[in-house]
């Protein structure tokens, strides 16, 4: 038995149409309807660009590896070098100067 039975119906402008489908593109929603009942019920739909936090993760990957050699170095040696705690404090920040600006981007999000 089908779910959906209720049938709305309106008309749009050539301009207000070639609007709407650009926005359903931009979203990567390929069924109209699909679209119409988002954007009727919610309000608003919107697409995150997944770049931001696949880099967030890739720099929080590289900077536990280092951590782990680190840790295996002072462990064979008994001392840390200066320099590896520099290199981890740069990648650190940098990891914190991207989660800020993508928290910053999500809370634009209107």
């Amino acid at each position: 038995m089908r779910e959906k039975t209720e049938m709305l119906h309106f008309r749009v402008s050539p301009q207000e149409l070639a609007r709407i489908n650009q926005k359903r593109h931009e979203i990567g929603i390929h069924n109209m309807g699909a679209y119409l009942r988002k954007m009727a019920m919610d309000g608003y739909c919107f697409n995150l660009d997944p770049k931001p936090v696949l880099e967030i993760s890739s720099l929080i990957r590289r900077c536990s590896s280092n951590l782990n050699q680190y840790a295996k170095r002072a462990n064979e040696t008994g001392s840390i070098y200066a320099e590896d705690i520099k290199d981890l404090q740069v990648r650190l920040d940098e990891i914190w100067e991207n989660q800020a600006e993508l928290l910053k981007r999500l809370s634009d999000i209107r």
